[in-house]
């Protein structure tokens, strides 16, 4: 490759197609490049493209398998329809037959406190008689105590059912389903994207892996080349990068392409870098150079590597072109 370069650079300097007699910027083809990752670590069931096919936007390219995933929105959809009945039987408060069961527990606690204050009584009166000893009053007493306390609790309980849940219980429940409902959209999002779309128009580049593969969490399922026409991506000698600026016009000629193109620069990196293997050239070889895309007006089925030399058009000047 680096060969071919060097013929390139050096015809182009015996041609004289620079506006100044400067040796032709040097490079390579280029496209834009789109990569789909893989959100999950599943196998890979089959393929719907081939290396190279055109797809349009949304276009499938491969499925995973997705048995797994399946299984967790399964989880999802019923821990999402718990969490809509606990909000909702907060909302609702308690049924009447609880309320009822509850008042029914409250008349028993009553008559069992009736019973046990009328034996303390009877007691403590043979007490003083001298006709029982201490310890049966004592026991009458715990016994009589303990169903006060009941007493209070089938009330408190009662008065809970009656009163209804607590606004702070009803946002806790609320909130739970929110949060159910948006796990659950996630696992369905993921499930969407096991199967892989293009995310955009463009060429299949390369497809790393094959059917029955395992492909890890984040690894570049496929790369697409998008975009309408390609670019040459040339490094700038810092004395020239002065004289060139984003929109200046170039001549690219493309090696094993007879006719030349136009291009538009596009951008160029503000900071700067050691001039690559490939555009060591004379003096060169010491210099910081800047990373320059430049635009062609043609060349859609050119694929990208294509080494490249580049040479600013002077002004006025009138170039042909590729189609």
């Amino acid at each position: 490759m680096l060969r071919s370069l060097m013929a390139l650079l050096g015809s182009g300097a015996l041609l004289g197609c620079t506006e100044q007699g400067d040796a032709p910027l040097v490079g390579t083809l280029e496209w834009d490049r789109v990569a789909v990752t893989a959100e999950l670590a599943e196998p890979v069931l089959n393929w719907a493209v081939a290396e190279g096919d055109r797809v349009e936007a949304s276009a499938v390219i491969l499925e995973l398998d997705a048995r797994r995933q399946d299984a967790r929105i399964a989880e999802a959809r019923g821990q999402l329809a718990a969490a809509e009945a606990r909000f909702a039987e907060a909302t609702h408060g308690a049924r009447i037959e609880t309320i009822d069961a509850a008042r029914a527990n409250l008349v028993r606690a009553r008559a069992a406190q009736t019973d046990a204050e009328t034996e303390y009584r009877r007691v403590a009166e043979l007490l003083e008689r001298k006709l029982v000893a201490q310890s049966v009053v004592d026991t009458a007493l715990a016994v009589r105590n303990q169903r006060r306390a009941e007493v209070d609790a089938a009330e408190a309980q009662l008065r809970e059912l009656t009163a209804g849940t607590r606004p702070e219980q009803i946002e806790q429940a609320a909130a739970a389903v929110e949060a159910a409902r948006a796990a659950l959209k996630a696992l369905e999002l993921t499930r969407e994207r096991l199967t892989v779309r293009a995310p955009r128009a463009g060429r299949v580049d390369a497809l790393p892996f094959r059917a029955g593969d395992q492909p890890p969490v984040g690894a570049e399922l496929v790369s697409m080349l998008v975009g309408d026409t390609p670019y040459a991506r040339v490094f700038i000698p810092a004395p020239r990068r002065a004289a060139i600026d984003v929109g200046t016009r170039f001549e690219v000629h493309v090696e094993g392409v007879d006719a030349p193109f136009m291009a538009t620069v596009r951008s160029i990196r503000s900071e700067p870098s050691f001039t690559p293997y490939y555009a060591l050239t004379g003096d060169d070889a010491s210099r910081l150079v800047y990373r320059a895309e430049l635009v062609l007006d043609g060349g859609a089925d050119l694929p990208a590597g294509l080494p490249v030399t580049a040479a600013p058009v002077a002004a006025g000047a009138v170039q042909g072109g590729a189609p």
